[in-house]
């Protein structure tokens, strides 16, 4: 499916959708508690993907309203019917891969082409020394994948450059083995604090992980501890709000985003670039209501380490900001559901914006953005940013745009609401 975006000036409210990464999570530990309420869950292709898959390990979740009842498993998994097909999402794939671990027999996981093209080795490898037998079929460290489950605790280590999700996923499944682990991080942990999410998630479901900082990080998971994740309600996702901050930020307007309460999310780093490239910006943290108003913009230096899903939007940023602007320590976003380094270098360009393409990094020197025929990667986060550069350019042409679903199922129809001129082709 394509759009076609001209020039708009947007204003007016919206509520920030429901954290992708906290339902994600959410769901997960419900589904190995007991008995759990999810209010205000978001319900998109990829946390679906999260729900069929618990539900095949044996929860039981009954969609009410705005809220998921979910009847869990009790800390003990049954062996699917079937192989899990987690469609795109990556978080669903990691996740249930550890969750397989906890069972007494063989699970097999597979997904869409773009799925079965992401990496997963270091987590297959922890699995492997955790008397778990995990491995690619094709012998890739891809999906397909299967696990004989059996996991029992121990002292391992784990690479923490490529993926948080890998840690995240042994965080959920480890503390219901009957034997204590403690996990190492070998380097840099890339995109803690989606790993914080994680840890808070399991601590209000009544577990314990304690974290030792230093050089190397280490996460100590005591064994045969219990989920008890009885009521949560999602937080306002950051991630997706970026897009609408930023569509104020430029195309010269006031928009007002409710529901943004401070959280762990790493992605609410957008209010302090914004801030830092020049934009007004009011954040009432009481009240969850952040207000940004368009100033002009100036380039900046962004270090995507820890929120590497702010990486597009920042490069649309910096494509209609003075000066230049550097996206620096940013290698693993090669690693998503597309290379959005190299896509958003590629499509700015395109739309007649200097963009110099590193390994870890991109220079973005701005300018004035034009209409051009772009492709948006079957990638949400690329879709919604040039989405926003399409709304300053106008006369632009987005592909693969059923691609929001995954995060925003509402996007077009809400920045239609606001003013953006959007027409689906």
């Amino acid at each position: 499916m394509k759009v076609s975006v001209g020039i708009s000036s947007v204003s007016g409210e919206l509520f920030a959708p429901p954290s992708k990464s906290y339902t994600h999570r959410a769901i997960t530990i419900a589904a190995l508690s007991d008995e759990s309420v999810i209010h205000r869950p978001l319900l998109s292709a990829d946390t679906l993907a999260t729900v069929r898959a618990s539900e095949a390990f044996g929860a039981d979740i009954e969609k009410m309203d705005d809220k998921l009842i979910v009847h869990g498993v009790k800390g003990k998994p049954k062996i699917p019917d079937n192989i899990i097909d987690v469609a795109n999402s990556g978080t669903t794939l990691r996740f249930m891969t550890a969750v397989a671990a906890l069972t007494d027999g063989v699970t097999v996981l597979t997904g869409d082409s773009s799925i079965r093209g992401r990496p997963n080795q270091p987590l297959l490898n922890v699995l492997n020394k955790l008397n778990v037998d995990a491995y690619s079929t094709r012998d890739n460290g891809c999906a397909p994948l299967v696990v004989r489950g059996g996991i029992k605790g121990a002292i391992t280590m784990i690479d923490g450059s490529i993926s948080s999700q890998f840690i995240s996923a042994l965080l959920i499944a480890c503390p219901l083995t009957t034997q204590s682990t403690t996990l190492s991080i070998k380097g840099e942990m890339k995109s803690r604090p989606y790993v914080d999410i994680t840890t808070e998630l399991i601590e209000k479901a009544g577990a314990e992980i304690l974290v030792e900082e230093g050089n190397n990080i280490k996460f100590i998971i005591p064994a045969n501890q219990k989920y008890n994740l009885k009521e949560y309600t999602v937080p306002g996702d950051f991630s997706s709000a970026s897009y609408l901050l930023a569509a104020a930020a430029m195309t010269g307007s006031t928009i007002t985003v409710k529901n943004l309460f401070p959280s762990k999310q790493g992605d609410k780093a957008i209010i302090d670039v914004l801030r830092r490239m020049g934009a007004e910006v009011r954040w009432d943290e009481d009240n969850g209501i952040v207000r940004v108003t368009a100033k002009e913009l100036k380039g900046t230096t962004f270090d995507a380490g820890a929120t590497p899903d702010l990486v597009p939007t920042v490069a649309v940023l910096a494509a209609c900001a003075e000066g230049i602007t550097v996206i620096e320590n940013a290698e693993h976003v090669r690693y998503k559901e597309t290379d959005r380094l190299h896509a958003m270098a590629l499509e700015l360009s395109k739309m007649g914006i200097t963009v110099k393409e590193e390994p870890d990094q991109l220079t973005i020197t701005g300018g004035k953005l034009r209409g051009a025929d772009v492709h948006g990667w079957h990638d949400h986060r690329i879709v919604m940013a040039l989405t926003i550069a399409g709304m300053v350019a106008g006369n632009t042409t987005i592909d693969t745009v059923e691609s929001v679903a995954i995060s925003y199922p509402d996007f077009f129809d809400e920045m239609r609401s606001i003013g953006a001129d959007i027409n689906t082709i």
